[in-house]
Parts: structure tokens; sequence; C-alpha cells
């Protein structure tokens, strides 16, 4: 009788521990997603977005020019839907240092963020630069070299940035870029391009930022800011009002599973490289919106409700189709259909997305 009601117990409660992890989400890459000209190649993809019309922009670390170290690299390239290659934009552009991002706003002008030369540009779907935020170092500046990184940092500057990494927009059309690995804050613009304000500083509590690294708005205006150094996601009013923080904490097997590169990070790792450490964030259109995020050890992609349960996740780390080498950024026009952008593999993938009813 003992041994009978033991077994019981053990039935019972393994559907509760099933319950205390996402489940994995069925998944395809798409085989050769994106097509690149003949004699042309992509660099790490640090920037991928997608268009109302379903073409593909890729923002990569190519057509790399100077010296082993601070050679510029970036160059933004527009695919169709079906991956065709059509046309590069902004080709020799002055603010092309060290490509970021990139993002496509509800009128289709193609948004990038350049880390090395501290600019975000606007264009308009034809590809013209209609607004530059920021600028970058002088040339001719005997001071000029790569920023440092003081601790605590120097004070911000309004209307400046210190390796600017994301940008994002409300339904107003008001502006939130993620700056960045320096400052650690969030600069706001209205959507004539004039600065608003800041909000978010260095620091671990709540609220505060420590190398804000993504940012992505709500239809509520809410920004969700993948606050990576502090391994969580933040979450803002649009006035810049604290509200919530998001963690992913979801188990792996950690025998058995292979950094692409780097020594196997401790089990209890945290920061850049723990596991569920937010990387990028996105989200969906309406009317039912998901996040999804990634991070870089062990190297998967997190659905997510805006509330915060995790609710499916994908993928691991690797060089093969479904496998990822540190995404950097994703894209997902619907649910069940996202893109990635990796800068080890020097790859975008197509995922299309089948979870279970």
């Amino acid at each position: 009788m003992k041994k009978f009601a033991f077994v019981l117990a053990i039935c019972l409660c393994a559907p509760l521990a099933l319950l205390a992890q996402a489940p994995d989400i069925p998944f395809d890459s798409v085989p050769n997603a994106i097509k690149m000209p003949d004699g042309a190649y992509l660099g790490e993809v640090s920037g991928i977005a997608v268009n109302s019309k379903g073409h593909v922009f890729v923002f990569t670390r190519g057509n790399t020019n100077g010296p082993a170290y601070a050679a510029a690299a970036a160059q933004l390239l527009e695919f169709d839907k079906d991956g065709k290659y059509l046309r590069e934009i902004g080709r020799n552009l002055y603010a092309w240092s060290f490509a970021h991002t990139v993002r496509i706003d509800k009128s289709d002008n193609i948004w990038v963020t350049d880390k090395g030369s501290d600019m975000v540009i606007e264009f308009n779907p034809q590809g013209q630069v209609i607004m530059v935020f920021g600028r970058k170092q002088e040339a001719s500046d005997e001071g000029t070299e790569a920023l440092r990184h003081p601790k605590p940092p120097l004070a911000p500057v309004d209307g400046m940035f210190r390796q600017v990494t994301d940008v994002a927009w409300d339904a107003a059309g008001e502006t939130f870029i993620s700056d960045g690995y320096i400052n650690s804050r969030v600069a706001k613009y209205d959507k004539n391009g004039r600065w608003m304000k800041s909000f978010g500083e260095p620091g671990s509590g709540p609220g505060q930022l420590n190398t804000p690294h993504s940012i992505a708005t709500d239809a509520k205006g809410n920004v969700y800011v993948a606050n990576r150094g502090n391994a969580r996601i933040e979450v803002f009013d649009s006035d810049g009002n604290y509200l919530r923080q998001i963690k992913i904490n979801e188990p792996f097997d950690y025998a058995n599973t292979v950094p692409i590169m780097m020594n196997k990070p401790p089990v209890d790792q945290t920061g850049t490289m723990g596991p569920g450490t937010p990387w990028t964030v996105c989200i969906t259109p309406g009317p039912n919106q998901v996040l999804y995020a990634s991070d870089a050890w062990p190297g998967r992609v997190y659905k997510i409700s805006l509330d915060g349960k995790v609710l499916g996740k994908l993928g691991g780390t690797g060089r093969q189709l479904k496998e990822f080498g540190w995404i950097h950024e994703i894209a997902c026009p619907s649910e069940n259909e996202i893109y990635v952008g990796e800068l080890l593999n020097w790859r975008a993938q197509k995922l299309i997305l089948h979870p279970s009813k």
C-alpha cells in the first residue's frame, strides 16, 4: 500500500514539474532564405528587420575597409520577400563605422544604429536620408579614438550617444533610442526629431541599466529594454516611469551544452553570457502581442507574454540550421515567422514556428 501511494504521488507531481518549464516550440529554418549576389558576402549580421511588403533588411559588418583595428564595418542590404537581393542602401555613408541594429517603422522608413559612429540614421523607403541623430567624432581631432568606459561614466550629453544600440517608436511617433554601452540610458525624441528627455541610468537596481542592448515598444506605448548587463528586460511606460522587470530563468542541459566559442560559462554565470540574458527584444504586431528575446548561452530564442511569462523556447548554440551563434537581433513580423541575425555564423535565418495548440 505504501509503495502504491509513493508511485501515485510521483505520477501526480510529474505534470506539475513539467509545467515548471516552458515547452520547446517545434520550428523549421528556411534553407537559403537570404540569397547574396555572386561574389558578395555577409559579415557578422548584427541587424535584421522586415517591412510591410515582407522585404528583409540586413545590417551587416561586411564591406570592411581600413586597418584590422578600427576598420569601417557596416553595410545595409535589402532583399525581397523571397530572399532575392535588391540593393545596397547608403553605400559609403558618412555614419558607417560598426553596424549594430536596423528597424522599420510603421511608414516603412528604415532606421539604423551604428555603434562605432554613435549615430542613428533614418532613411525613407527610397533609401534617402531624412533624419540624423547623434554625431561621430571628428577624424581631425587629436584625441579621436575608441570610446573609453570610465567607472562611473561621464555625464551624458543631450542629443549625443556613446555606443548607441537600438531604436523603437510608440503610436504617436515618438522615438526611443537605447544609449547604450556607456551612458546606459534611453533617449526620447518627439515625432519631429526634437529632444524630449532621457530616462534610466547606470546601475543594477530597479529601473537602472547596464548596457541597454535592444529596445521595443508595445501597442500601449510601454518600452521594453534588453538590459543585458543586468540579465533582465526592463519595462517602462512611455514617459520613462519604471513599471517592472522580466527575467528569463529556463533550465537547460548544462553538462551537454557546448558554447560556440569561449570557455563554458560557470553554471551560475550572470550578465552578458549568462543563461537567459536578453541580447535582443522584438514585439509582434497586434492584436495579441508577444515578445521574442534571445541569449548567447545556451543560445536559445524565447517566446514571452508581455506580462513576463515564458511561453516557449527554441534552438540552441551551434553552426547548423536551427542552431544559433550569438543572435544579435530578431525581427518578428508575425507570431510564427521570425528572422534572426547572427554574429558568429555570419548569416540570417528565417524561422517558421509550429507551436502546438
